[in-house]
């Protein structure tokens, strides 16, 4: 049995590779660049391609039984924007896994996926969850608020911002998540596994991962900067402002601008569930609050 991995060196997939790994399951990654597996990569098969390269999925794909889909893209590439990394690619991805035989597909999507979304990668991921669901796949899917881990960008974005005498906000901040530790999305997935105590009723179900709390954007800003010992006043940036400044820095500095106008936009969306975090506890894990987190951290 072999498991393709998708997204191995996002937030998520690093916390799922390291558990695969000490599981014994043979995994195969899909990258670019294997040095960024750091020390996993001698432990794994390394598939080399991305999202933006449907050939390469071919021979990832050889001798799969079970994908695991976390790849996506938040901002537009070189290789592709965020509408065929997130949404294109993705429906390419599950027709070539029709093709090959695998048996199982998991598929990350997220909390307020719409093609009425106001932000391009929600549209996306609806669209390519539509594409998993329609598929002749045995799928399951994951739909989690904010994901976050004490090293993940978004978050060291905020340390850095918290260094200034005063932080800005994007928006009024009063957008609303549940935002869920990665570590505790990783035991989700592992319990959904096909050999997986939960593998079985994981069959065609739709999981909302979803933290603790509901917490404000202003919320999620103020408990990084306590969790580090540090206390400034929050300033809020009409978003007006906010969409030129970014769109200027992207035209700037391209691929490595600090932020861009769609990650902001993400911001201004609430991520919430109606079931607060009892997908994940159906799955035999307890989340953990954000600020136990960051403070063990």
């Amino acid at each position: 049995m072999i498991l393709l991995l998708t997204g191995a060196t996002g937030t998520i997939g690093r916390a799922l590779l390291r558990r695969l790994v000490a599981a014994d399951i043979p995994v195969r990654c899909l990258v670019r660049d294997p040095r960024r597996l750091g020390s996993e990569r001698v432990r794994v098969q390394i598939a080399l391609g991305d999202l933006a390269d449907p050939f390469s999925f071919r021979y990832a794909l050889r001798g799969v039984e079970t994908v695991v889909h976390l790849a996506a893209a938040i901002r537009d590439q070189p290789a592709g924007s965020i509408e065929e990394l997130a949404g294109i690619a993705t429906w390419r991805l599950v027709r070539a896994a029709e093709r090959a035989g695998v048996q199982r597909f998991v598929f990350f999507s997220a909390l307020g996926a719409s093609t009425r979304n106001p932000t391009r990668l929600l549209r996306a991921k609806a669209t390519a969850e539509r594409a998993v669901e329609s598929s002749s796949l045995v799928h399951t899917i994951f739909a989690p608020s904010i994901v976050y881990s004490s090293t993940d960008p978004f978050l060291r974005l905020l340390r850095r911002l918290s260094l200034l005498p005063v932080v800005p906000l994007s928006g009024s901040g009063r957008a609303v998540f549940q935002p869920i530790w990665a570590e505790d999305v990783a035991d989700c997935v592992m319990t959904a596994l096909p050999f997986a105590p939960h593998g079985a009723a994981a069959q065609g179900a739709r999981f909302e991962l979803a933290g603790p709390e509901t917490l404000t954007y202003r919320t999620i800003v103020q408990t990084v900067m306590r969790a580090h010992g540090r206390r400034r006043p929050l300033v809020a940036v009409p978003n007006s402002v906010v969409r030129r400044v970014l769109r200027a820095v992207e035209l700037l500095m391209g691929p490595a601008a600090f932020a861009t106008w769609d990650e902001a936009e993400l911001l201004q969306v609430s991520m919430i569930s109606p079931r607060g975090s009892a997908d994940a506890q159906r799955l035999g894990v307890a989340p953990k609050t954000m600020r136990a987190v960051l403070e063990a951290a």
